[in-house]
């Protein structure tokens, strides 16, 4: 990547308005931390109003006034792949949001690159449609989002049917299913459920928090060192 085009993507990634450490920036854009310290200051040098420090994090102020973002033809075919997959995949209410973001994104962009929205050959095909799984994904989602306690009536692959209570932690797409991890109070324990399994699913209106040992993070690190 050239410096100049290093500088742009800093600057993208600070309009975010929240704390950005040079770590962060650094292995997001794959240089070193003390080449993002030196880009730092030539970005405040030239002028952008960069705010924070080494150490802390940086952040743009909210007076700054960057022009709009331009798309390149492949980000405009990543984006309308992954709006395609989403809304085949990622239940009812994000498969709207997908396809609301997208038609924001065409009546925005130039000639050109609406036509590439319009006329991309890249298709997402799902020909075992369920209304109950993406029923299932949404609840699932929204309990993570809230933290909110679920009940749910689940059926093993050998059949086997238990009723659990559950602290949602995570959905994850395998290519044709998802399954939510969460931590089972009955097995207390990380556990993975198919949500094509789940025969019903509630959620409380117990919130829960998290606890060392059971979170996300703990489960990811669990399965990074297996």
């Amino acid at each position: 990547m050239r410096r100049a085009d290093r500088l742009f993507q800093i600057i993208q990634i600070l309009r975010n308005k929240r704390l950005v450490t040079a770590k962060t920036l650094a292995e997001r854009l794959e240089v070193s931390e003390r080449t993002i310290y030196r880009d730092i200051q030539d970005i405040s040098l030239s002028g952008v109003p960069v705010e924070g420090e080494a150490g802390v994090g940086y952040r743009l102020r909210h007076t700054i006034d960057i022009p709009p973002i331009m798309f390149t033809p492949n980000e405009i075919e990543a984006l309308v792949v992954g709006a395609r997959m989403v809304k085949t995949w990622a239940g009812t209410e994000l498969g709207y949001s997908a396809q609301s973001a997208l038609d924001k994104i065409t009546a925005v962009v130039p000639a050109d690159l609406r036509n590439k929205i319009e006329d991309s050959k890249l298709f997402s095909l799902r020909f075992d449609q369920r209304q109950d799984l993406d029923i299932n994904l949404d609840i699932c989602r929204k309990a993570i989002d809230g933290k909110r306690l679920l009940q749910m009536s689940y059926c093993r692959a050998d059949g086997e049917q238990s009723l659990r209570r559950i602290r949602p932690l995570g959905l994850y797409f395998w290519g044709n299913v998802w399954t939510l991890v969460g931590w089972c109070e009955l097995r207390d324990d990380f556990r993975n459920f198919r949500l094509d399994r789940i025969q019903s699913i509630q959620p409380e209106n117990t919130t829960f928090i998290d606890i060392e040992g059971q979170s996300l993070q703990d489960f990811i690190k669990l399965m990074t060192c297996m």
